[in-house]
């Protein structure tokens, strides 16, 4: 799964790398190091400019809301529930399919923390019998340092409560996709502990590799099986995991410290 992240590149930055066309200053993130549901998050989509006589889509860095409310909901509450959509039945899920068809996008992070979890644990988890207490954290990220482009998707909501003109009548909200952590050794592993990202959390966000950026991103891509093959993991070896403080698991902290590897896990954690 995907529950909290790092952002902490410029605009300016992801705009070079991912030759973002708009994006409008005033919508401008702060660095976040511990990015949680319903916060703010940068994203990357293709879609045609408000307003504008082109229709042809225009490569946008956007300001979202993570946790997806579908256009259909009736209230916008359930977007804090709905902030993973699993890449197996992302496209036949009615919250999520018709964003998948039409409204795909590339959520920009660091990288992101999971919690180590004992087998026994992970395996009730899997099942959906035990919500998995909090350990040791790992944050995961690129072992090249280049950015995580996780696949997400978004979604528009009209809050009907609100006049047309009302600037928070409209929420545009996103969520990400995730997929089975890989099994294959990590290119960079701890001194002790996880050798592999699944040792970790049996679930990832999916990254997408720069070739599959346009492809992805591209609104005029509709067949389901056609993007279905778009959801395959990226290779192995491209990752790397090491053990942070235990101060990340608390949403309040936050600053780049959080992201300072640790010689080992905490005292009083165990993997």
């Amino acid at each position: 799964m995907c529950g909290r992240y790092a952002a902490s590149r410029a605009p300016e930055d992801l705009a070079g790398v991912f030759e973002i066309d708009k994006w409008d200053p005033e919508e401008t993130l702060a660095p976040d190091y511990n990015v949680a549901p319903t916060k703010e998050v940068y994203a990357v989509l293709d879609r045609p400019l408000k307003d504008a006589d082109d229709p042809k889509p225009v490569r946008q860095l956007r300001k979202l809301k993570w946790g997806l409310v579908p256009s259909w909901s009736k209230t916008p509450e359930g977007g804090a529930r709905m902030i993973n959509a699993r890449a197996e039945t992302v496209h036949e899920k009615p919250s999520y399919r018709r964003a998948f068809t039409t409204r795909r996008c590339i959520l920009p992070a660091d990288g992101y923390y999971e919690w180590v979890t004992g087998v026994g644990e992970r395996e009730l988890e899997v099942e959906g019998k035990k919500k998995r207490p909090r350990k040791q954290p790992y944050f995961v990220t690129p072992a090249d340092g280049s950015v995580f482009a996780m696949a997400g998707l978004y979604e528009f909501w009209r809050d009907r409560t609100l006049p047309d003109d009302h600037p928070q009548a409209w929420w545009v909200t996103c969520s990400v996709i995730t997929t089975e952590a890989e099994t294959s050794p990590l290119t960079v592993a701890p001194a002790e502990g996880p050798r592999a990202l699944a040792d970790i959390h049996p679930r990832m966000p999916l990254m997408l590799t720069p070739n599959h950026w346009d492809a992805w991103l591209d609104p005029a891509r509709t067949d389901v099986d056609d993007l279905r093959e778009l959801l395959a993991a990226p290779p192995a070896g491209l990752m790397r995991a090491y053990p942070v403080s235990t101060a990340v698991s608390n949403v309040r902290n936050n600053g780049p410290e959080l992201l300072t590897e640790l010689e080992g896990p905490e005292e009083g954690t165990l993997f």
